[in-house]
């Protein structure tokens, strides 16, 4: 199945929705959630949400702005163990029922969260 399915299914519009969704729940966060800015959360939210648009076969905005995503680097330093990654994705499982996620994009979008989130661990537990 091709990743492709996303942005067929979503669009800009929804994957934005998504990222939102995410957002809100992140905000009320106190584990991963207290890791972000207070002053930037709109900043981070379009960044988020350009990049999954990018990643999923939309707009390239992201790279044009940001460059390769280095998604490591960007995230190294922050202290990210198995429980941090587990409330990361809790968070985006919630943001993806809240905003109805049809299959098969649900199960895309599980898989690459839960590959990424998992990547991004630099504590060991």
């Amino acid at each position: 199945m091709s990743e492709l399915v996303v942005f067929e299914q979503l669009g800009e519009e929804g994957i934005a929705a998504l990222a939102h969704s995410f957002y809100q729940g992140m905000r009320k966060d106190d584990l991963v959630g207290a890791m972000y800015p207070e002053d930037d959360w709109e900043g981070a939210e379009k960044r988020f949400a350009d990049f999954l648009i990018f990643r999923f076969g939309g707009s390239d905005r992201y790279i044009q702005e940001r460059g390769h995503p280095r998604l490591r680097m960007r995230h190294n330093p922050f202290s990210i163990g198995e429980a941090e990654r587990d409330r990361w994705m809790e968070i985006m499982r919630t943001a993806m029922k809240e905003r109805e996620v049809p299959s098969p994009s649900m199960e895309v979008l599980e898989q690459f969260f839960a590959q990424t989130a998992d990547f991004m661990r630099n504590q060991a537990d």
